[in-house]
């Protein structure tokens, strides 16, 4: 083995690629940017291994994905561990029929949908985003993917942002959630 090559610790390095957008989209929020991790081919694969290994035994029948973010990481992973990928959008995106959730944001609310056919009862799914806030968006695919009979085996993100509560209100209602790298603060 090469002496010049050093292990690599997964999750500092991950935390490192996270760019905080100081002021974004508002004064006073600290948006955390995935864009630079994704960019980096490194990073990138590291930030897929990661979720691979933790889901590699315990294989869901398929993976959900949030829009839009939760496409990124959901897709390449559902490619990885070979089951089907199913995407949860934003009103008014998919051409089938579908199942609507609608949730609370700050101001005002917003709607997701899937299609009435993109899982089945006793499915054992995967919900995976990029990020943790609030949780409404997440706790609304676990609500739309409960609907149609399947069980959510956890709620999966890259970052959370626990002040915010929204991994905590996942977790009283009864979802088990899992993220690499946590930031304080908004």
């Amino acid at each position: 083995m090469n002496p010049d090559i050093q292990a690599l610790d997964a999750i500092p390095f991950l935390r490192q690629q996270i760019r905080t957008v100081a002021d974004w989209p508002e004064p006073g929020v600290q948006f955390r940017d995935i864009t630079p991790l994704l960019a980096n081919p490194r990073a990138f694969r590291v930030l897929i291994d990661q979720f691979v290994h933790r889901y590699f035994d315990a294989r869901p029948d398929a993976i959900a994905g949030l829009d839009a973010r939760g496409f990124i990481i959901g897709s390449v992973l559902a490619y990885e561990l070979n089951v089907g990928f199913v995407p949860i959008r934003k009103q008014g995106k998919l051409p089938f029929t579908t199942v609507q959730e609608t949730y609370e944001l700050e101001y005002g609310s917003a709607t997701v949908e899937m299609h009435t056919d993109a899982v089945k009862a006793g499915d054992r799914v995967l919900l995976i985003d990029d990020l943790i806030a609030t949780g409404g968006t997440m706790m609304a695919g676990k609500r739309l993917l409960e609907r149609l009979g399947a069980t959510v085996i956890e709620g999966a993100a890259i970052v959370d942002l626990p002040e915010l509560g929204g991994s905590a209100k996942l977790r009283a209602a009864g979802l088990k959630v899992f993220s690499l790298v946590d930031f304080d603060g908004h």
